[in-house]
């Protein structure tokens, strides 16, 4: 695939605070990225060093085969970039903004037209031209705002957080309007709202403490979420050890009264297993069910932010961690 964005052993220090730590990774076309983390994990200083707005302490970024402290112009050319808080004039009319917009991004005047009518149908803005930013809604403004991430027709487009405070039927369009563009372009994503990510994007990236901790394929996220634990009740509780050595169970978690979380794995499916040891031995088996995890529970977990302390640990029999 064609290869876009290039980061190699970026480290971003605030005095002798170290906020992004060697961190390294690739974009290519047709991607979404999806950047998570918890408050100030660095993932806006990432983004603002990925899009020349802050100075990186060491390593180096390539966008579309530009160095970016080497020729910065040329590198800038190729990215569009949303903040948080998009850079809007209210008191200009939409059309105006962004025609403002392409020639801050050095589009020539002939072009200029074309470039902002395409960026604003993209956008859903098109009937919108003439009217004041400032009048529009909040899911209107976050379209200007991407309109002019895209105007000048990068390769690479930087959102963060292009959903916060828009209503149900908002953040679904402009999911889609990311969708649209990840198509042919490269797009980083970055958003506190989980389900975005499983929506939205194709890959994931978890960032904390400044460090990379997870980049994957969200195909191989669900499939690291698939159901890979039972949850056991029973009205007479067996004894632990006992459950650990059936086959197929890997460990056993105790959690509430007579409730069981059974680990196994995927190609060792226990349950028929559960099943004839309860009637065999009278345990009074009456639920059972796979559990399925959440991506919220899997980001908790790798960030350390996991307070599920009703969950205890009774039997393993594999010598390491889930």
């Amino acid at each position: 695939m064609d290869e876009l964005i290039r980061v190699e052993h970026l480290c971003r220090d605030y005095g002798d605070q170290r906020a992004v730590v060697d961190l390294s990774f690739r974009l290519h076309r047709g991607e979404i990225l999806g950047l998570l983390g918890p408050n100030g994990a660095g993932k806006t200083s990432t983004l603002q060093m990925i899009t020349g707005n802050l100075a990186p302490s060491a390593g180096r970024i390539v966008v579309a085969g530009h160095d970016l402290l080497d020729r910065p112009r040329k590198a800038k050319r190729n990215i569009g970039y949303l903040p948080e808080t998009p850079p809007l004039h209210n008191d200009m009319p939409v059309a105006g903004f962004l025609r403002y917009c392409a020639r801050l991004h050095e589009i020539p005047r002939r072009r200029c037209h074309r470039a902002v009518s395409s960026a604003m149908e993209r956008c859903g803005l098109a009937d919108a031209g003439d009217r004041l930013i400032g009048n529009l809604s909040k899911g209107y403004r976050q379209r200007v705002g991407i309109a002019q991430a895209i105007v000048h027709e990068p390769d690479v487009v930087v959102l963060d957080e292009p959903t916060v405070g828009l209503d149900p039927i908002q953040i679904r369009e402009i999911r889609q309007l990311i969708r649209d563009l990840g198509k042919d372009r490269g797009v980083i994503l970055s958003t506190h709202i989980l389900p975005e990510v499983q929506a939205t994007c194709n890959r994931v990236q978890i960032i904390h403490n400044g460090s990379l901790i997870l980049s994957k394929g969200t195909d191989q996220i669900n499939d690291r979420l698939a159901a890979s634990t039972l949850v056991a009740r029973f009205n007479r509780a067996p004894d632990t050890l006992t459950l650990s050595t059936l086959p197929g169970i890997s460990g056993v978690e105790q959690f509430g009264d007579n409730r069981y979380r059974l680990l196994f794995d995927p190609d060792h499916h226990p349950g028929e297993a559960v099943v004839k040891a309860a009637a065999a031995n009278d345990w009074g088996l009456y639920e059972l069910y796979p559990e399925r995890r959440t991506l919220e529970q899997m980001f908790l977990r790798l960030t350390g932010a996991d307070l599920s302390d009703e969950v205890t640990p009774v039997a393993d029999r594999r010598s390491h961690p889930r």
